[in-house]
């Protein structure tokens, strides 16, 4: 693996993998190195300060492997960046962003949009900055749905104990009203099909194409081997972690063309 054509990515857990799936497809040729800082996940429950403290060691160690661009695969970490963070490291930092103004432009006439996210994120200035920006017509809704980390992280996908959580999470919000449901956490993906189950005609939006497209105007389609090299919380996984991202990545081929 040859470290100058390297992009690391970067979660708190296995929602993540669903932006190394969408990299993998856009940049065949780069290498990444996935890693999942399962020691630490849920991040979107913690403060903004420790968020930052484990970004920092997980930053190290990607500058420790003269790595070309670090993605932040998580819209919670996302929220947390700053300008002087960004530039006291050596490669480029892109970070997410919630597809809210992807789909104000594309669907916003027809009804309103939902934006889904942890509670950090929704709670979060930078979330509030995005709407304010682009949502002049009071037509952005958003939900906290925390519950749904923890079951991406079991692998519990499809249950009807995801179902019921989702609807009951969406009790007060007329579900008809809606042409649109932004993923604005990574984790959120591997639940599409109960998303479609739920709001029947919707459409799903995430951030992963283009922050992907930002990562190759930056570093260029980078020809490498087209490896993938994977580390939890900086340790090479066990045999069981890697049945784990396997699961999830199978999961992320099965859902990947529902929009």
């Amino acid at each position: 693996m040859n470290a100058d054509k390297t992009i690391g990515i970067f979660d708190s857990g296995m929602g993540g993998l669903s932006v190394l799936h969408r990299a993998m497809k856009d940049m065949p040729t780069a290498d990444f190195i996935y890693y999942a800082d399962e020691e630490h996940v849920p991040y979107g429950e913690k403060t903004k300060e420790t968020v930052r403290g484990y970004m920092k060691d997980i930053f190290r160690f990607f500058e420790e492997r003269n790595v070309s661009a670090v993605i932040v695969a998580c819209n919670t970490a996302t929220s947390t960046l700053s300008a002087d963070f960004r530039a006291s490291f050596p490669f480029h930092v892109i970070g997410m962003e919630p597809a809210v103004k992807l789909a104000l432009d594309t669907y916003g006439k027809e009804k309103k949009v939902l934006v889904a996210a942890t509670p950090i994120t929704v709670k979060g200035e930078k979330l509030k900055k995005l709407i304010d920006k682009y949502d002049t017509g009071g037509n952005v809704d958003s939900v906290a749905l925390p519950e749904l980390v923890r079951f991406a992280e079991k692998g519990n996908f499809g249950s009807e104990e995801v179902y019921n959580y989702i609807e009951k999470a969406l009790e007060g919000y007329d579900k008809k009203k809606y042409s649109s449901l932004v993923l604005g956490c990574t984790h959120f993906n591997y639940f599409k099909p109960l998303y479609k189950r739920i709001f029947g005609d919707i459409h799903l939006l995430d951030g992963n194409k283009g922050t992907v497209s930002r990562c190759i105007s930056l570093t260029g389609q980078l020809h490498g081997e087209g490896k993938v090299e994977y580390f939890i919380s900086g340790k090479t996984p066990s045999q069981a972690n890697m049945e784990k991202i396997q699961k999830s990545l199978k999961r992320l081929e099965e859902v990947y063309d529902i929009n």
